[in-house]
């Protein structure tokens, strides 16, 4: 497990290959059903994630696993799912730097469900920031 104050460069990583995804997804799409080349891409980071994990000897035993944990963790399956389809389809009907921009709205709702469900509560400065990102999707959207 990284340590509590290496997230901020996970996050970082995690842009760059959300950006590159997003990048090499718009290309792949030519000629392909949405709907297919999200089968596609999910195929791949099934057996590579599977290879990881068993590789680094990470498995755990599915059974021992509590129930709300699975729950929990199917439904944002099905969400990350629904993501992907509505994300694949919005690339290959649009440009990528628009396209991308928007799913980040995400940024805005995480903010608002985090507040609302989790409990946690960013500062003022934080907010403002989740505004200009709001503010950067409603500038986008004005001129589609």
């Amino acid at each position: 497990m990284p340590a509590s104050g290496d997230w901020f460069w996970w996050a970082v990583f995690s842009a760059v290959f959300a950006a590159v995804t997003a990048i090499l997804a718009k290309l792949g799409l030519t000629g392909i059903d949405s709907d297919f080349a999200t089968l596609v891409r999910t195929t791949v980071i099934l057996v590579v994630l599977g290879l990881f994990v068993g590789l680094t000897g990470k498995w755990q035993n599915p059974l021992e696993l509590r129930g709300r944990s699975v729950l929990f963790l199917v439904l944002s399956g099905l969400a990350t799912g629904a993501s992907w389809v509505c994300y694949f389809r919005a690339l290959k009907a649009g440009e990528a730097a628009k396209v991308a921009p928007v799913d980040k709205l995400s940024v805005v709702l995480v903010a608002i469900f985090a507040t609302i469900f989790l409990g946690e509560r960013p500062v003022a400065r934080e907010w403002f920031g989740i505004a200009l990102v709001g503010l950067g999707v409603v500038v986008l959207a004005l001129k589609r």
